[in-house]
């Protein structure tokens, strides 16, 4: 894992849990990596990634069995997408309006190259 040096790095180890989780890649009641674990795959210290577990188990994305582990919550996808799609309509969406005015790209000019990327050519 490649951390951002803008963001948390327990908020980057979430937004890896959530990718995984919105992906298909881990499903609800799967078991995910421990603390220590994660710490160990990602190179960080098990503090920051506990302070991730606590916060991705307020949000009911994640859920810990006494004595088993982790894992993946019922609600994971449903909660995961509602947290990743508000911060994406509050943080990233007015940073790329912004940019797009800067840098006059229209809608339309958006919506084409939003369908060739859906259609996996390149823009």
């Amino acid at each position: 894992m490649e951390f951002q040096p803008k963001q948390a790095i327990y908020q980057q180890i979430g937004d890896y849990v959530c990718e995984n989780i919105l992906s298909g890649t881990w499903k609800a009641g799967d078991r995910i990596p421990s603390v220590r674990e994660m710490a160990v795959s990602v190179e960080v210290n098990p503090n920051t990634v506990a302070r991730s577990y606590a916060y991705l188990q307020d949000k009911g994305i994640i859920c810990k069995e006494r004595g088993i582990g982790y894992f993946v919550d019922p609600d994971a996808r449903a909660n995961a997408l509602a947290l990743k799609r508000g911060e994406f309509l509050d943080k990233e969406l007015g940073r790329m309006f912004r940019a797009m005015d800067l840098l006059g790209v229209g809608i339309e000019e958006l919506r084409r190259l939003y369908r060739e990327h859906r259609q996996g050519r390149p823009g």
